[in-house]
């Protein structure tokens, strides 16, 4: 089993900034991809950003072009920087690692708020 700790959450104001990271122990292999999604009240959980092995990325379409993510150097962390975040950014964000033996692995997630 994979165990992924999330660290950055919290409180900003609309049009501020936040950093998530995650990282990733427990894993012989390589992961096939890390990355986040999140899940606000009375919604599904929904794609915020992947990062895959060959360093290709895949963004929501509500946070492409104010969100990036990337990875450590070791490659079992993964950030996601988060501008312009609006209200509707408030979720509890979850980090996903993709194992190629055992599937998907999930964080216990982190809440985000943004609010004035």
């Amino acid at each position: 089993q994979v165990q992924l700790a999330e660290s950055g959450g919290g409180l900003v104001q609309p049009g501020g900034s936040l950093r998530l990271s995650c990282v990733a122990s427990g894993s012989f292999f390589p992961l096939n991809a890390m990355g986040w999604y999140r899940q606000a009240p009375g919604k599904q959980r929904e794609l915020v950003a992947v990062i895959r092995s060959g360093e290709s990325t895949n963004y929501g379409a509500s946070v492409r072009g104010r969100f990036t993510i990337s990875r450590g150097d070791a490659k079992n962390t993964v950030y996601l920087q988060m501008n312009s975040l609006e209200p509707e950014d408030t979720a509890i964000y979850y980090c996903y690692a993709e194992h190629p033996r055992i599937g998907a692995q999930w964080g216990q997630g982190t809440q985000v708020t943004v609010s004035s």
